[in-house]
C-alpha cells in the first residue's frame, strides 16, 4: 500500500519561514531576524485578508528565505532544517493526521510526504514518522541555497509522485487545499484534511473523507 501526504497545512500548521527566522535569531543575527519579520508583514496582511493568494505568497516566501542562511554548506543547511522542524513544524503538527500516517506505516504501507516545501525542511519531519520525502530539491552554490528544480506543487506534485515511484495511482492521499486536488484524484481513498473552502466543496461533492474543519489562514 502506498500513502501520500501533503505537509504544510495537512501535517502541520507551522511555518518553515518562521522556523528559519528563529534559527537566524539564535544562530546568526537577532537584528537580521527582526528585519526579515518586519519586511514580510505588509504582504502577510494582504495574504491573510485574501487580497493576494495565500499559497502562492507562502511558496514565494519560502524560496526567498533560503537566502537567510548565510555562507551555507550542507551541515549548516541541515542544522537550520532540523531547527525549523524541532522548534516550529513538529511543535505545531496535527497529531490526529500524523497518527494516521504512523498507523499506515505500522500496517506495512509505504508512506511519503509530498510537498512544495524544500526537501531539507521536510526530511527531519518525515524522519519522525518514518516517511520518505518527495519535495522541491535545492542546491548550494557559492554559499547560497537555491532551488535545483521546479516546485513540487499542484499538478506537478502528482506528476513527481507517480514518476518517482513508478506507479499510476496511490492507495491513500491526504491534502488540505485546492492545490492538492490533482493528488487526491489519483488516490483510491482521498482524504481532505482541515480543507480550505474550495477543497471542502469538492470533497463534499465527491464523497471524499474529511478530517477537521475548514481553517482560517493566518
Amino acid at each position: 500500500m502506498i500513502v501520500i501526504s501533503d505537509m504544510m497545512g495537512t501535517l502541520t500548521t507551522g511555518s518553515p519561514f518562521l522556523g528559519l527566522v528563529d534559527w537566524v535569531k539564535h544562530n546568526q543575527s537577532k537584528w537580521r531576524a527582526r528585519f526579515y519579520m518586519a519586511r514580510v508583514m505588509p504582504a502577510y496582511v494582504l495574504a491573510k485578508n485574501g487580497i493576494i493568494d495565500w499559497q502562492e505568497w507562502g511558496q514565494k516566501l519560502m524560496i526567498e528565505s533560503l537566502a537567510y542562511i548565510k555562507n551555507a554548506d550542507e551541515a549548516k543547511l541541515a542544522h537550520a532544517s532540523e531547527w525549523a522542524v524541532e522548534h516550529n513544524l513538529w511543535k505545531k503538527r496535527r497529531e490526529d493526521v500524523v497518527a494516521r500516517l504512523v498507523k499506515h506505516r505500522e500496517d506495512g504501507a509505504q508512506v511519503h510526504i509530498a510537498s512544495s516545501s524544500v526537501e531539507p525542511f521536510i526530511a527531519p519531519f518525515a524522519k519522525r514518522i518514518g516517511a520518505d520525502v518527495i519535495g522541491t530539491p535545492v542546491k548550494i552554490v557559492n554559499g547560497r541555497v537555491m532551488l535545483a528544480g521546479e516546485l513540487v506543487a499542484s499538478q506537478n506534485k502528482i506528476q513527481q509522485v507517480l514518476s518517482r515511484l513508478g506507479i499510476q495511482r496511490v492507495d491513500f492521499a491526504y491534502g488540505d487545499t485546492e492545490q492538492d486536488i490533482p493528488l487526491l484524484e489519483h488516490a483510491d481513498h482521498p482524504v481532505a484534511v482541515y480543507p480550505d473552502k474550495n477543497l471542502k466543496q469538492v470533497a463534499l461533492q465527491r464523497g471524499w473523507e474529511i478530517i477537521g474543519d475548514t481553517p482560517k489562514y493566518g
